[in-house]
């Protein structure tokens, strides 16, 4: 695919551009740049407003059909939106669960009533969400999740009783979608529900998960029999794994393009302190930054093609499953490079709370992505079997 961008396309690249200069400043000019990965616990009340900020102008939910709320924008325009949006330094989006996962979930799969009562609240900037996938014993293996949901029939309420870890920002979080199992007897991907809950309920336990440099951003999230009512499983009982695979097709949309802008500015801080300390005169490390420089192309061009195949059911096309794998290797790397770069004292730093500069932190939180939303090795097997058809991996 060859993006190319009209007149009008960008006519409307600088309306976001001039609107995002004029209103990231005063009470937002503290947030900018920061609430990215690894930095997700910063300034969430902030950063809360500042969504409801971006609601007011019109800015929420662009790629969104215009019947739910959004302005039906164009691949072309969503692209440029999170292309700009990274280049002036938006902070990390506290919608961002709601307002790509959830919300073209439910518009795909959801009923009319929970459209009705959970898109406006994501449009407005007022309702945040997070994920309940991953489990103690079911990380990247999805499948293997164990959280059980049963119907009451007395109340006409499902009770969901298990437990979710690694759930980002659940403690800020109004919502969250939860995968469980509906069926005790059903094993791997049958069997399974796709839930929408209420976090403020006696039944849900929050308990966040202190990393080493002394910050939360993700939880522990336990059920005991907490509640939703009959209407809040998105399709039937047994349709999860259907719909949580859609969700994350999702994820691998338009939004990407934004995630390489941030990848841009990262690569350009290193840039620079190679510059200012010297490092850039090692021909190794001028080498190492001219990878980076090119594998993030390749990361775009890749983007693209994909974009020009996505359905609007979530299915991934074959393009769509080498991107976890190629863009987590990738900033791994990238974060490496960043501490080279540095030198040997960045790796010293005083006791808590460490005040970590953008660089450090960056590299300390790629450690992680080769790990979370699938492992390397899961990516692979996923690239073998669903993409290129080979043999599944034996199964004990």
């Amino acid at each position: 695919m060859e993006l190319k961008f009209s007149p009008e396309d960008e006519h409307f690249r600088k309306e976001i551009a001039d609107w995002l200069a004029e209103h990231l400043v005063g009470e937002f000019a503290a947030i900018r740049f920061r609430g990215g990965p690894g930095d997700e616990h910063m300034y969430p009340e902030e950063r809360k407003a500042w969504e409801q900020e971006l609601a007011a102008g019109g800015w929420t939910c662009i790629g969104w059909p215009e019947a739910f709320g959004g302005r039906g924008a164009s691949i072309e325009q969503q692209v440029i939106f999170h292309e700009e949006y990274a280049r002036a330094g938006g902070p990390g989006r506290m919608g961002h669960i709601g307002e790509t996962l959830t919300g073209p979930t439910l518009i795909a799969f959801g009923s009319d009533e929970q459209r009705e009562r959970f898109l406006p609240g994501i449009r407005a900037g007022t309702r945040f969400w997070c994920q309940g996938y991953s489990e103690p014993s079911a990380g990247s293996d999805l499948a293997n999740v164990k959280t059980k949901a049963v119907f009451d029939e007395a109340s006409q309420r499902w009770l969901i009783s298990g437990q979710k870890v690694w759930t980002s920002l659940a403690h800020e979080s109004d919502h969250c979608f939860v995968i469980a199992r509906t069926d005790p007897d059903s094993v791997g991907h049958r069997g399974l529900g796709f839930f929408l809950l209420d976090m403020d309920q006696p039944g849900i336990t929050v308990r966040p998960i202190e990393q080493m440099t002394g910050t939360s951003e993700f939880n522990e999230v336990f059920f005991d029999e907490a509640h939703c009512g009959a209407g809040d499983i998105v399709g039937a009982p047994g349709d999860g794994w259907k719909v949580a695979m859609g969700l994350l097709g999702f994820e691998r949309g338009v939004s990407t393009l934004g995630q390489q802008m941030l990848f841009q500015n990262e690569l350009d801080d290193i840039i620079r302190e190679a510059k200012r300390n010297g490092a850039a005169k090692d021909p190794v490390i001028r080498q190492r930054i001219a990878d980076a420089h090119v594998g993030l192309k390749i990361m775009r061009y890749n983007s693209m093609r994909t974009l020009s195949g996505n359905a609007d059911d979530g299915s991934l096309q074959p393009e769509a499953m080498i991107y976890k794998l190629y863009w987590s290797t990738w900033h791994r790397n990238l974060g490496k490079l960043a501490m080279d770069v540095l030198g040997p004292e960045a790796e010293i730093c005083a006791a808590p709370p460490y005040e970590l500069s953008r660089l450090q932190s960056l590299f300390l939180f790629s450690r992680a992505d080769t790990i979370y939303g699938g492992t390397n090795q899961v990516q692979r097997n996923i690239i073998a079997e669903r993409a290129l058809n080979m043999p599944r991996e034996p199964r004990g």
